[in-house]
This record gives C-alpha cells, structure tokens and sequence, in this order.
C-alpha cells in the first residue's frame, strides 16, 4: 500500500521523514533542507554541497554530451536553437547545444523520392484523356524545403497536376495518346521545375514519366478502332518504302544496262561509219585518177551483185535469138526438161568491149537491155 493512500493504519508519512503528515500542504523549503542534510550526512556533514556540486557538473556534463551527433553520407544536418535556423552541416561528427536549447533535423539530400499521380486533363481539341503520371525528385535544398513551405509533397502534388493540365492543354488528343509522350513528359517536368522554383522550394525534379495515357472508358471502341487504322496507315508505308528500296535499285541497274548498251551501239554505228567513210575516200582517190575505169568497176560490181541474188539468170548473147534459162536454185519444176543439164562453160562469151567503149556499152545496157533483163529474169 502506498504511504499515502487511505487506510495507512494512520501511518500517513511521507519518504523524507517518519514524523506524521498533517493537513497543510507540503513545505518546498523543508524538503529541500531535509535533502540537504541527507545528502550532506551521507557525504560527510560539511562536504554535501561539494557533492551535490559535483552531481550537477556530470548531469551537465552528460546534458552537453547529448549534444554530439554524426550526420551520415548524403544526408545534411540542420541544426536549430530555440526553433530558429542557425546551420547546415555535413557528413561527419557535430556537436550543437542539447535539448531543450538546440537541436537537429537530419535530411537525407541524395535519396530519389517518388510521387505518382492519376487524373484528368483536358487537350487542346476539347477531349477528355486519363493520365497517370509519375515523377522522381531530390531535396536539393534542405533548409528551403524545411522551412518555406508548410507541406512540401501537397504542394507538389499541386504542381504536377498544374503542370500537367497546362501542357496537355495545349496538345491535340491524336499527339498525346501517340507519339507526343516524350515530348509532353519533357515539358513537364520544365513546367514543374520552374513552379517549384518560383515557390522556393527546395525541390529539384529529376524526371517524369508519363507512364499511361488512355481516352474514357465510353469511347474507348473507337479509340482502339483510330489506333488499328493507324498502325494499318504505318505497315502500309512500311510495306511502300520496302517495295521503293527494292525497285529503284533494281530500275537503276536495268537503266544503267540500257545506258551500256547504247555506249555499244554508238560505238559499233560510229565505226561502221568511218569505215564507209574510209572506202568512200579511197574510192575518190581511185575515180580521181581513172574516172572511166571506177565508173565501169562500180557498175559491174552493182551488176554482179544483183545477179547474185536472183533466182534465175537469161543469158541474151546478142547473137542468136535463143534465150537460154539458167535455174539457179528455187523449184526445179520451172525449169525446162533437159537429159543432160546445160553447161555454162560451153556457152560463147560476148566480146569483151576497150576502155574507151565502156561508157557508150554501159550506157546502152542500162537504158534498152536492162529493162529487158528486168523482164526475163523475173521468176
């Protein structure tokens, strides 16, 4: 039973003395004088207020020495007297008046904090989109973080939906639920830095992710339906580039074959020609020295190779008025029967006109015989 309670036996004493407690409420004076002569009887008589002097220097001491304390690798110490800001201290051991004078917020500077976000937003085109977003930050800034703002993570989340809804404001639905995510998450994250900045936060954004972008639930059919059309717009083009990539080379070498062989052409064309050109100046060069004689080759070459291609040839000696027919090849059923066939070495020879006659014989031959020949020699 405490010495205290009721019902003590009527021994209502208190820890100091033995002597009974009356009614009055307890005396401070005399409870520190009887601790005195207590402390001072146990330590000697007049030797207690040294010792009591020198319980208070170890209770200081030990107060002081609550104040050591040790900030750890990427953290940094802020240290406080009275509530107000004083210092900023880094890795090591540090020391800063004891409680309730001073004291110490350790904040951990490299550790990446997330912050994820899910909401609505509104494009440029007046569509609806669902946006989760999620952002990775630093405290780069300890003291600014700790003190200038009531409540750092609600005012960033603030920011991100700020920032998010003023950049996705300014884009069209296709943009942002297609190939504008990059973009957007970079614009963002500027847009958020400098709110943060400008409230002196303390807070640097170190990315953001948009990490999914989906239109409402009532009109996602359709919006499945444009995403289907659109990679069927992409293989198409893909499909065509491939198709470009592979003809064009292919028209590139049959045009270079084409290119090659006209180079040859041109090439046997223009050697043909000089060489027509060449007899043709050697054939000058003959007519200029015997223009008769080259006239009369020139005519019995002609002749000749007429001849050469015919079937059949009459022969008109001039002398006689037989006409004799020489088949030369084609159907043997033209020809007039005969037991032996006709030698040609046995038929006589015409006179074999001078120089000078030549003219005048091929002149005659040309203008009345040929006509004739022409006649009897056609099949």
């Amino acid at each position: 039973m405490a010495w205290n309670e009721p019902g003590g036996g009527g021994k209502d004493q208190d820890p100091w003395s033995n002597p009974r407690r009356s009614g009055k409420p307890p005396n401070i004076d005399e409870a520190i004088n009887r601790l005195q002569k207590k402390f001072g009887g146990a330590m000697g008589g007049a030797g207690g207020a040294k010792g009591i002097a020198v319980v208070g220097a170890l209770l200081v001491g030990v107060w002081l020495l609550s104040g050591i304390y040790t900030i750890d690798a990427g953290q940094r110490g802020i240290e406080l007297q009275f509530g107000k800001y004083t210092d900023t201290t880094t890795a090591g051991p540090h020391w800063h008046l004891p409680y309730p004078i001073g004291s110490v917020i350790k904040v951990n500077v490299d550790e990446f904090r997330d912050k994820q976000l899910k909401m609505s937003a509104l494009t440029n085109d007046e569509n609806i989109v669902e946006v989760r977003i999620g952002s990775q930050f630093v405290i780069a800034d300890p003291v600014k973080y700790l003190f200038n703002v009531r409540d750092p993570d609600g005012t960033l989340s603030d920011v991100m939906q700020s920032a998010i809804r003023e950049v996705i404001g300014s884009k069209k639905m296709d943009n942002v639920l297609t190939d504008g995510r990059t973009e957007i998450a970079s614009l963002v994250r500027d847009r958020m830095q400098e709110m943060l900045n400008g409230y002196d936060t303390g807070l640097k954004v170190q990315s953001v992710n948009l990490q999914d972008v989906q239109p409402p639930e009532a009109v996602q059919p359709a919006f499945e339906d444009a995403i289907r059309a659109r990679e069927d717009e992409q293989r198409y083009i893909s499909e065509a580039s491939a198709y470009s990539n592979k003809i064009i080379p292919q028209a590139r070498g049959e045009a270079a074959q084409i290119d090659e062989q006209a180079k040859g052409y041109e090439s046997k064309i223009t050697n043909l020609a000089l060489g027509e050109a060449s007899r043709f100046t050697q054939l000058l060069k003959s007519y200029q020295m015997a223009p008769d004689l080259t006239r009369e080759r020139m005519y019995l070459d002609t002749v000749a190779g007429v001849l050469a291609k015919n079937k059949s040839v009459v022969i008109d000696s001039g002398q006689s008025s037989n006409v004799f027919y020489l088949p030369l090849g084609g159907d043997q059923r033209a020809a007039p029967a005969a037991k032996t066939p006709l030698d040609p070495l046995s038929l006589p020879l015409p006179a074999t006109p001078s120089l000078s006659d030549a003219a005048g014989a091929r002149g005659s031959v040309t203008s009345d015989n040929r006509s004739d020949l022409r006649t009897r020699n056609a099949p």
